[in-house]
């Protein structure tokens, strides 16, 4: 099964993340290793996105909050049950 937004498919997670973002992720988030000059770059570049469309980042609250009340499941924890530990036998010692 194929996802496509917009005409544009889909596969992984951050796939939709971008469609739904219009743009990567990394552009917000920055990646490992970036240097100075990368990560200027990567946030004047974030500024003009963000003074272009001032709303962008009340937009996306709303969507997050309504994700969340649609899916109540995604944030559900279930404690997990740790195994038992094994004990082992102690060989007697011959006196």
């Amino acid at each position: 099964m194929r996802s496509y937004i917009n005409g544009h498919p889909a596969v992984t997670t951050n796939d939709f993340i971008e469609l739904a973002l219009g743009t990567p992720v990394e552009l917000w988030l920055g990646v490992d290793g970036e240097s100075e000059m990368e990560r200027a770059a990567r946030e004047d570049a974030a500024r003009d996105i963000l003074a272009d469309a001032p709303n962008l980042p009340d937009d996306l609250v709303r969507i997050a909050a309504q994700v969340i009340e649609d899916n109540p499941d995604l944030f559900r924890v279930v404690p997990l049950v740790r195994p038992a530990r094994r004990r082992t036998a102690r060989k007697a010692v011959a006196a």
